[in-house]
């Protein structure tokens, strides 16, 4: 039995393999280690030998299905450079707006750029730049069905798989796994996006160099906050996703009354079939060519990288979710460029903090505050943006900001709610130390 506690069923005929690092479960933080160690391969001096990749899941993600297409994945946002995925941009664009009742902000966000990337375009990308590195003899990738088991040693790590078992120097594992200390706050992002075509004999609803990053006007749940989105592809072509950051998930006629309230929003025909509803100005939406949803936790436990001797941690599992907000793409390519620049120059790959201390601190704050109704959701957003240079916002959003600029950025917020949050944080840090000393003394 490893040390996540399942029993191995490894057949008992098939070969122990070696590997230098086993890349274990291959989601989004998975294959944006893989794609940093393929590209430091590919940039770096020639190898004596191949670096030896194990890919450990029970998902393909690179290779297209057997009708030769690839799945349907979430959309990834980021105004992050990001230059390793920069050739799976589909749109970027320098100017958002922030919609709320009554406000509608149009911000310039340079010198950043916000960014669209499709999961499926990234996930080609990594398989071609994966391939180039195989092609020049700097990597030798393995795959495996998914682990049954880790084991942890102090010189090596022995990977459990019905496929066969792999002992690796090194383990990145992405799996879900139990936080350090649990969250006191927990809420999900969750959502459900549409990319629609609309009536192409209609004028075009949809300004292409204009994404809305937020739009606060949907009806609000009773904890939380909801917002729309809309990335236009063109004119008569975008993206249009309905999310709420809320204890729980919708069902399907959940997420429907959400769409169909922002595509009203927007000036689409909310119904799916584009029947008419009595309203003329309204367009038609003739095709909905892709469907994503999902659900990312927002929570403010503690998690560690280092999850062993050489076991380490990435992506949310290692704390790469940013608590307040869900955001995750920025850290992961982060975390991504570090380990496989640790990996390739015979370090210990212990990816580095997603974010400073003090910005989990004001995340614990702010995601209190939203699961607790004493912070307008939409309002403290707003105000952010309305009353800061917005590429400071998106910085902060992204945990780049300096504490000068946090310092300007917390003189805009709502001063009476954060400083009861403030308070109230601070005496149940108080308690939960003094409970530690006691069962220390009593011990």
């Amino acid at each position: 039995m490893g040390h996540d506690g399942r029993v191995s069923d490894r057949p008992a005929d098939v070969p122990t393999e070696s590997v230098d690092v086993a890349v274990v479960g291959a989601g989004g933080a998975g294959l944006v280690a893989l794609h940093h160690l393929a590209l430091g391969l590919l940039r770096g001096p020639a190898r004596p030998s191949p670096l030896r990749v194990a890919l450990v899941d029970d998902v393909e993600r690179l290779a297209p299905g057997p009708d030769g297409e690839r799945p349907r994945d979430r959309t990834w946002c980021s105004w992050e450079p990001a230059p390793a995925a920069a050739p799976a941009v589909l749109r970027s664009w320098r100017a958002v707006e922030v919609l709320a009742p009554g406000a509608r902000l149009a911000l310039d966000v340079r010198p950043l750029r916000y960014r669209m990337l499709r999961g499926e375009d990234y996930y080609a990308l990594v398989d071609a730049d994966a391939a180039r590195a195989r092609r020049s003899g700097r990597l030798e990738l393995l795959r495996r069905p998914g682990a049954t088991a880790v084991e942890d040693g102090a010189e090596r790590v022995l990977v459990r798989t019905p496929g066969g078992d792999l002992e690796a120097a090194w383990v990145l594992d992405s799996r879900p796994c139990a936080p350090v200390r649990p969250a006191r706050t927990a809420l999900l992002q969750h959502f459900r996006g549409e990319v629609v075509r609309t009536d192409p004999a209609a004028p075009p609803p949809f300004e292409p160099d204009r994404p809305v990053l937020m739009d606060f006007r949907t009806p609000q749940p009773p904890v939380g906050l909801s917002f729309g989105y809309c990335l236009p592809l063109d004119g008569r072509t975008a993206l249009v996703e309905y999310t709420e950051f809320s204890p729980a998930v919708l069902d399907d006629a959940g997420y429907a009354r959400g769409l169909a309230a922002y595509r009203r929003l927007l000036g689409l025909r909310p119904d799916p079939h584009g029947r008419a509803d009595g309203d003329e100005r309204l367009v038609e939406v003739v095709a909905v060519d892709a469907v994503e949803q999902g659900a990312i936790p927002m929570a403010d436990d503690v998690r560690t990288s280092r999850a062993g001797a050489r076991v380490r941690r990435l992506g949310t599992a290692g704390g790469a979710t940013r608590a307040s907000t869900g955001y995750t793409f920025s850290a992961l390519q982060r975390q991504g460029a570090a380990v496989a620049a640790a990996l390739l120059a015979g370090r210990d790959p212990l990816p580095p903090a997603a974010y400073p201390r003090r910005h989990r601190w004001m995340d614990a704050l702010v995601l209190r505050g939203l699961a607790a109704g004493a912070l307008d959701g939409p309002a403290f957003f707003t105000r952010l943006f309305a009353a800061n240079p917005p590429d400071r916002v998106l910085r902060f959003l992204d945990g780049a900001t300096t504490r000068r600029e946090e310092l300007a950025l917390m003189a805009t917020a709502p001063r009476a709610a954060m400083a009861g949050l403030a308070v109230e944080d601070g005496l149940v840090r108080a308690r939960r130390r003094l409970s530690a000393a006691m069962s220390r003394s009593v011990h």
